[in-house]
């Protein structure tokens, strides 16, 4: 296997030696450069596996350093060195395009990480990415394609990525996306609803705890930061962490280090951060429930995902997606899907997105009749329903098996409780109805 080689960029001849020894005993070849000048002549004489540069040059910006490397090498990740407490320029630089940043004084283990993650990546990674993201993110519209494509890019970044959209769009399956993708794949992801979290637990839940730092601690616990190590930790619903927990995971970003509740020093963390809601996180900072500054360290790059109404071409190949996969959940063959109803699907708004749309096809398997499903068997919501009534998730899972538990409680009482007669009725076999009655808690 070729040696790896490294381009240093820095005006500091100190660093510059810090640099190449450190990545010397890592067994990569290191060429510096004490200006952008000297930089453009070895980029076009060496393919390098990564470069590291300063900020501040003496004929120019890092910034324009990094556009020029995405530009003409964009299989060379760039990471980007940053005066201690420059924030706002280590923003700049990953949205130019930056794999990642360090602050000085350069934490040698930070640094040594940083190589580690830079070096897993390669080009035959980038490749064929979009071909497999449709296994898992389905649909031929232009707005999907763009999805995929901009996953394969913002895979190879170490950049926050805010994922936008509306609830049950699949916001949670792009950020799983971009950290398979990623050269973190065959480290740990770690979701977490942020709504879900009691506040006088967030702290301990995020940093862990020390025994005997709070009622209850009964011993050491690591939180989510540490189990995400190495890793991607996913940030969802984000607008409900409260302002002081967003004070603590902005510092959490910044520093790259935390400090369990109860301890007296910081813990290094390398944890990639993800995050998404379905909340409009602007009008949030106008109205002062969200911080403004770390609203812009999570929104580096924002990836919004698009409402199911907008690319109704994709309905046809999700629904066969879904009815299949449900079908082998439930051991039976897929049913099929008759030209009235899958027009009809076609010309619903779907306010509750892909998760309306699977919560439907599941319960028109229960109803339909000969394995066709007919526009009676999808019970669609009028579609005069208020949109704000059906987007919440709760309330459209709820309305939604209202209506399936009714269809099966009627059956159920014509058949005076004979299952193998109801399951007749409904068009399904004995054991999906099983399934079904199991799962809306009616067994």
């Amino acid at each position: 296997m070729t040696q790896p080689a490294a381009l240093i960029v820095d005006d500091e001849p100190d660093i510059r030696e810090l640099l190449d020894m450190t990545l010397s005993r890592m067994g990569i070849e290191t060429h510096a450069a004490a200006d952008i000048a000297s930089a453009h002549e070895l980029l076009a004489a060496h393919e390098y596996q990564i470069c590291l540069t300063d900020m501040r040059l003496p004929d120019g910006d890092g910034i324009d350093l990094v556009k020029h490397i995405q530009h003409n090498y964009p299989d060379t990740p760039t990471a980007v060195i940053t005066a201690f407490g420059s924030m706002e320029l280590a923003v700049s630089a990953l949205k130019a395009g930056a794999f990642d940043f360090l602050s000085k004084p350069i934490d040698l283990q930070q640094l040594r990480t940083l190589i580690q993650s830079t070096l897993k990546l390669s080009t035959s990674t980038a490749q064929g990415m979009d071909r497999r993201s449709r296994d898992s993110l389905l649909g031929d519209s232009s707005q999907m394609k763009a999805i995929r494509g901009a996953i394969a890019k913002l895979a190879r970044s170490q950049a926050p990525i805010y994922i936008s959209g509306e609830s049950g769009t699949g916001k949670e399956l792009v950020a799983r996306l971009i950290h398979d993708k990623g050269p973190r794949a065959t480290q740990p992801f770690v979701p977490v609803n942020c709504g879900a979290v009691p506040q006088e637990l967030m702290e301990s839940e995020f940093f862990g705890h020390r025994k005997g730092s709070f009622t209850g601690a009964v011993g050491n616990k690591d939180g989510l930061f540490q189990a995400a190590h190495g890793g991607t930790l996913f940030l969802d619903e984000v607008a409900d962490l409260s302002l002081a927990m967003q004070v603590k995971l902005l510092r959490a970003i910044q520093e790259k280090s935390i400090r369990p509740v109860g301890a007296t020093q910081e813990q290094l963390i390398d944890v990639r951060i993800l995050s998404a809601t379905h909340k409009d996180l602007k009008t949030l900072v106008e109205a002062g429930g969200f911080r403004e500054d770390l609203f812009y360290r999570l929104n580096v790059i924002e990836l919004k995902v698009p409402p199911l109404r907008s690319r109704d071409n994709d309905i046809p190949g999700l629904t066969d997606h879904i009815l299949a996969k449900l079908a082998r959940r439930m051991d039976m063959p897929p049913p099929h899907i008759d030209g009235d109803a899958l027009r009809a699907l076609r010309g619903y708004p779907f306010p509750g997105n892909v998760r309306e749309l699977e919560n439907i096809l599941e319960r028109a398997m229960t109803l339909c009749e000969q394995d066709m499903i007919q526009l009676h068997d999808l019970q669609l919501p009028s579609v005069d329903t208020p949109v704000t009534e059906l987007s919440h998730d709760m309330t459209l899972e709820t309305y939604l098996q209202s209506i399936e538990r009714d269809a099966i409680n009627s059956v159920l009482t014509d058949t005076k409780g004979n299952k193998t007669a109801a399951a007749k009725q409904l068009g399904i076999t004995f054991r999906a109805l099983r399934y079904r009655l199991a799962k809306l808690g009616m067994e």
